[in-house]
């Protein structure tokens, strides 16, 4: 062998040998001297943490009846980088997504670079199934939750409503969001470098459910009272209205609804003015309904008598540069006649012979002015200014219900102060077992004299006897208050209301109605509201197994039963 090529195949073993050499010197320092370090980078590739998703809490009514509830639902995702794996699949994953090939495509391009790009939200199982027997490569499913609303727009405005990933959004959704949401948990899996789920390693954080949250609402009066304010909005073609009924015993909410309505379960197409609680939002001026606390603030004060006579003269008073007028001229009237025939200038006359404050803290004692603190969001305070601003014609267009203004909540809180004996208690929209006592603003004996006083109105001549309840006394008032528009107040728009209480004896229930802007068929309270007020008494009383205290007379009106 010449002697260049023995160098040359020495040369060539020397170098292979010195490889050899370098890879098992490397081989060496990544399994004993690096190991730890790498063993750390291919967990960091592949052990994630994922979330298990806790379920929202339920909203029901007083009698368990659920309200909200949130129903187990599959969402999709992908790595972005499996796209080209799973490009066959997308005409099939379309037609069930709903949507179609390219747009999916599209998604997970614009992707590019992030850990998942979801496909597809809240796929009821029973869809989500034939997703999962595609076995599409590189797409992966997690179990979520989308609330359902079983009783629909019925309780809409109040229960309002939670995202898409259920967080609440509208009415007590959100002002219980955090009592409702729980906790999502946390666990460590093992992903593969498509994003795979291949195995669990350890629980992190265990999931807290959250809490049910039961209201006093009862859903059968919800539906009667949402049914007939329907029905009275489209008999009367107003804009709107509201109607709330509280529990005079506990203050509780039992029903609270408002048109126009919508449906929680499905809010495409609505406007968002529809999603308005208007019973806790909407303020209207009052009205006459204002005028038993003026008689209330007068009895209060001592200067006047339950059978002082009031001169109403020719039907007309003034007071500054403004004129007030009855419709008919009433002549010489006692407290009772003028709520039973609405008398304008008999409130001022009172309203204007009393002291500024104290016809002010008769007002604010019933809560006008100021939220009724229910804890439904971004209630109305109202709006009553201080009497040391008054000045005499603002006194006198009070007096009637006009200057001030106040939502249907807190014109139901201030007639349950004449139900329970003059006392305010607490408004809750949660269910309570207890009987608040409540703070005193009239005196027990002023509280009995008006309950009397407010039958007067559904007496004949009355200008409410439609808000009659066969089989009970029925306390109350109307109001039809002219509207607010660009040019002063209108006298072809108004707002017809009715407040009242019942059994007049033993109240167990106070409610309001308000039908804003009643175009056709009638426009007075006692024409428009009074029926409403009528029949969801009626059905109130009847499922809370109110006694009877009353008897019709020769008149129809309900008088003491004996």
């Amino acid at each position: 062998m010449p002697r260049g090529f023995r160098i040359r195949i020495a040369v060539c073993t020397v170098a292979l040998t010195g490889c050899a050499l370098i890879l098992a010197g490397r081989a060496v320092q990544l399994h004993l001297l690096e190991n730890e370090f790498l063993e750390s980078r291919a967990d960091a590739q592949q052990v994630r943490e994922a979330t298990i998703v806790a379920r929202r809490g339920r909203i029901l009514d007083r009698n368990g009846q659920p309200l909200a509830v949130s129903a187990p639902v599959d969402s999709f995702w992908v790595h972005p980088a499996s796209l080209e794996t799973l490009r066959p699949y997308l005409p099939r994953l379309a037609q069930t997504f709903g949507t179609s090939a390219e747009q999916l495509e599209q998604r997970i391009e614009r992707a590019r670079g992030r850990e998942f790009v979801w496909l597809k939200r809240g796929l009821p199982p029973d869809r989500s199934r034939a997703v999962v027997d595609l076995k599409a490569p590189g797409l992966q499913m997690r179990r979520e939750y989308r609330r359902y609303y079983p009783a629909g727009e019925i309780a809409g405005h109040l229960v309002g409503f939670a995202g898409i990933d259920e967080n609440g959004q509208e009415g007590l959704e959100l002002a219980f969001d955090s009592w409702l949401k729980g906790r999502d948990g946390r666990k460590q899996v093992v992903r593969d470098r498509l994003g795979r789920h291949v195995r669990d390693i350890a629980g992190i954080r265990p999931l807290e459910r959250g809490r049910d949250l039961r209201l006093g609402l009862d859903l059968r009066l919800q539906y009667l009272a949402h049914a007939e304010l329907r029905d009275a909005v489209e008999r009367h073609g107003a804009r709107s209205g509201s109607v709330v009924m509280l529990d005079t015993l506990s203050g509780e909410v039992l029903a609270m609804v408002s048109q126009p309505s919508f449906n929680p379960n499905d809010r495409r197409g609505f406007q968002p003015a529809n999603y308005r609680n208007r019973a806790a939002l909407d303020l209207f001026e009052p009205g006459s309904t204002i005028k038993p606390l003026v008689v209330a603030a007068a009895l209060e004060s001592g200067a006047w008598a339950l059978d002082e006579q009031i001169d109403t003269g020719p039907g007309y008073v003034k007071v500054g540069p403004k004129v007030i007028k009855d419709r008919n001229p009433l002549g010489v009237i006692d407290l009772a006649t003028l709520l039973r025939r609405s008398s304008q200038v008999g409130a001022t006359t009172v309203a204007m012979k009393l002291a500024p404050h104290r016809f002010w803290e008769t007002l604010t004692g019933v809560g006008f002015g100021r939220a009724t603190e229910s804890g439904f969001p971004g209630e109305a305070d109202g709006s009553l200014y201080d009497y040391k601003h008054w000045k005499p014609v603002d006194q006198a267009v009070m007096a009637y219900g006009y200057g001030l203004a106040v939502t249907a909540l807190q014109l139901a809180r201030a007639y349950a102060v004449f139900a329970t004996g003059g006392r305010t208690i607490p408004v809750s929209l949660i269910w309570t077992d207890e009987r608040p006592g409540g703070v005193r603003v009239l005196s027990a004996h002023t509280a009995a004299i008006m309950s009397e006083l407010l039958e007067q109105p559904l007496g004949p001549g009355g200008t409410a006897t439609a808000a009659r309840v066969p089989g009970y006394r029925v306390a109350g008032k109307t109001g039809t208050v002219e509207k607010l528009g660009p040019e002063g107040y209108d006298s072809e728009r108004h707002t017809a209301l009715f407040v009242g209480f019942a059994p007049a004896s033993r109240p167990r229930v106070v409610a309001v109605v308000v039908i804003d802007d009643p175009a056709v068929n009638g426009y007075f309270g006692g024409q428009v509201a009074a029926p409403v007020f009528s029949r969801v008494a009626a059905g109130a009383l009847r499922l809370i197994g109110a006694p009877m205290d009353g008897v019709p007379d020769a008149s129809g009106t309900m008088v003491a039963s004996r």
